[in-house]
């Protein structure tokens, strides 16, 4: 509930306007008490009831103006660059500036000794704060993004394999488009040979490059985050990947096929190998076991014959 002093001086202008329309209406004969009136609602005004309500310093609009601009042009910039996926990309500058902003009115103290802390007056004055919640939602979204693995360490702009992923993803949605125009006249629709076979060393580089920055990115390479890629980099290779093997129906070959078909037939002849050994000992074994048994039973022999000789 507003205290008094507020609900009194939300009702003057009304009050001000009501005494004003009697003045019109009564004509000559109450204007002993319609001049009273007008003193009263004068004296009121100039009262100056206490406990006015604080407005913001000119620094802390001016901050709080700049941050709505920021968060307006990082809004737009994100809902434009959700598909395909080029947030970080082309939205890094915005966010930056949205941190500097939000940093400015963290630090910024009014000019005058009695003017309200900016960062108070703005960040906690309510309940809702909606300047935090702004800032903790584009922190979040950014931080979901992985962006920090697509930029330099000052976030400054896209790092250099970053730069060269996105060459040879724009090259390969090229060539795919290209050898697409070029067969068009002469192929069935569901015939794409002419693009896997063109097309190959250029997807080959790609893909080989998006395993290398994963197991860069695992070793903590260019930057502490180490879950995934970023999004601009992880949504440019499930594009590229879906259009060559799903759209296209292309394979790569692949480039360990000695060593493969080596080692499989290693494992596969490992239980001959197994048990022919086994039943080599096995056997060799046996005669060990039985040669003195015959050595025997021809000894007895031998002693049989000399007894009845």
């Amino acid at each position: 509930m507003a205290p008094p002093w507020c609900v009194c001086r939300a009702l003057l202008p009304a009050l001000a306007i009501a005494l004003l329309g009697l003045t019109a209406a009564a004509g000559p004969r109450q204007t002993p008490a319609l001049e009273l009136a007008q003193e009263l609602a004068e004296e009121l005004w100039s009262a100056g009831l206490p406990g006015d309500l604080p407005e913001l310093e000119p620094e802390c609009r001016s901050l709080l103006a700049a941050f709505a601009e920021s968060s307006a042009a990082l809004t737009g910039c994100l809902g434009r660059r959700a598909r395909p996926v080029r947030l970080c990309q082309g939205c890094h500058g915005h966010y930056r500036r949205l941190l500097a902003q939000y940093g400015s009115i963290a630090r910024a103290v009014g000019n005058s000794s009695e003017s309200h802390n900016c960062a108070k007056s703005i960040l906690t004055s309510d309940r809702l704060q909606i300047v935090v919640t702004l800032s903790e939602f584009f922190n979040e979204t950014w931080e979901a993004a992985n962006c920090a693995n697509c930029l330099k360490n000052s976030s400054e702009g896209l790092s250099n394999s970053t730069e060269e992923f996105l060459d040879l993803f724009n090259k390969s949605l090229t060539c795919f488009e290209h050898n697409l125009q070029g067969q068009a006249t002469d192929l069935s629709p569901n015939n794409y040979t002419e693009v896997c076979k063109n097309c190959n060393e250029t997807y080959t580089k790609l893909n080989d490059l998006y395993n290398h920055l994963q197991r860069m990115n695992r070793r903590g390479g260019e930057s502490a985050h180490s879950a995934h890629l970023c999004i601009d980099v992880e949504d440019a290779m499930n594009i590229t990947r879906k259009l060559w093997s799903r759209t296209f129906n292309c394979s790569l070959p692949c480039s360990d096929t000695v060593p493969v078909i080596a080692v499989s037939s290693f494992i596969l002849f490992l239980p001959i190998v197994f048990y022919l050994s086994s039943f080599l000992h096995s056997k060799q074994k046996k005669r060990i076991l039985i040669l003195p048994k015959r050595i025997q039973s021809n000894a007895n022999l031998v002693n049989i014959q000399e007894k009845y000789s």
